[in-house]
């Protein structure tokens, strides 16, 4: 792609992003999303294979739906309240139209079914920007209406996100795609507390996207679309596919690395919040995505290929060492000591 034109898209996935984390006003937050939806469109697509053109027209339709619903349910408001504020969100109606609208932008269980699909239409960079940093918007809103949400219909939905992301991941070899199912898997735990305490449903994010962006930037730096090319990923660079593993474990909520912090914290506060059995839950079936986990750290670092390949192994190559991966990495394994400054902080 032209560096210029990846550079407007790019500035306008940030602008769009910050106009809706910064507006109250309903119209501005929906200008913000249709400004990133437009921008993501010509990256999804330029590779012009029919499957990008495929997981291009799937996102914008969804996309487009969900636009619809919110525009919708603040107006269904408006009429109620005779306001445009977002954190007036008063009509029950209103709250289930937005509720419905955002888990369709952000791929929440049961309206999941077109990420995996977009996720490996799209090229790998494409595919980390719709993991990480396009949750942002549609996460801004429903926390600054958290207040006003169904608790009950968000744990619902959480539960079965959580599940569905574990249990649809157990069969997938194609990196992307578990990489969307994990996506769901997490967002089920981010939704679970939004209502109860949006902190930590931003701490999860923080975490989530660091980790996330670390086994994005290890996999499009070793080309590993698959299985197949995970298991010799190995020869291509030995130190990388090492921090891979810890990152995927991290990924997994294992202690003590990073990615069990927000999971400690979620589950401590629905034990106070009186949900234990909730908890009890949600934990229970983030033991599939742990399977998941354990099965590509075991396919990148402990095995060869059983059998011989379609490709030639490429064997390991003095390259420059990219800083990014090596900083994001650390902080994808080092960070739970931190974690009661953290507790405090919040």
């Amino acid at each position: 792609m032209n560096p210029h034109a990846m550079l407007i898209f790019t500035m306008s996935i940030m602008l769009g992003t910050t106009m809706t984390i910064s507006s109250n006003h309903w119209i501005m937050a929906w200008t913000g999303l249709e400004i990133n939806t437009l921008a993501i469109l010509p990256m999804i697509a330029k590779s012009h294979h029919p499957r990008a053109i495929e997981a291009t027209i799937k996102y914008f339709l969804i996309q487009a739906t969900a636009s619809a619903l919110v525009l919708f349910s603040s107006t269904i408001n408006a009429w109620s309240t005779g306001q445009w504020d977002i954190t007036q969100l008063n009509n029950p109606v209103s709250s289930l139209l937005l509720t419905t609208a955002i888990a369709m932008k952000l791929g929440l269980a049961p309206f999941h079914f077109w990420f995996p699909e977009v996720s490996q239409g799209s090229p790998l960079p494409t595919a980390m920007l719709l993991a990480t940093i396009m949750k942002l918007p549609p996460l801004s809103i429903l926390i600054l209406t958290s207040h006003s949400l169904n608790t009950t219909l968000l744990t619902i939905m959480a539960i079965i996100s959580t599940a569905t992301g574990g249990w649809m991941g157990l069969n997938q070899t194609q990196t992307r795609k578990i990489m969307a199912f994990s996506s769901i898997s997490h967002l089920g735990w981010m939704t679970i507390i939004i209502t109860y305490n949006p902190n930590l449903t931003l701490l999860n994010l923080y975490m989530y996207i660091i980790i996330t962006t670390t086994v994005f930037l290890t996999f499009n730096t070793t080309k590993t679309l698959n299985m197949m090319t995970l298991m010799s990923s190995w020869t291509k660079n030995p130190p990388m596919n090492a921090t891979l593993m810890l990152t995927l474990l991290s990924m997994a909520g294992l202690p003590p690395l990073t990615g069990f912090m927000p999971k400690w914290f979620i589950i401590t506060e629905l034990t106070k919040q009186e949900m234990a059995t909730t908890a009890t839950i949600i934990a229970m079936l983030s033991l599939l995505s742990l399977f998941f986990y354990l099965r590509l750290t075991y396919y990148s670092t402990i095995t060869l290929p059983p059998n011989s390949t379609n490709f030639m192994k490429q064997w390991h190559i003095n390259k420059n060492p990219n800083m990014l991966i090596a900083i994001l990495a650390s902080l994808s394994s080092l960070l739970l000591p931190l974690s009661p400054t953290i507790l405090a902080m919040m």
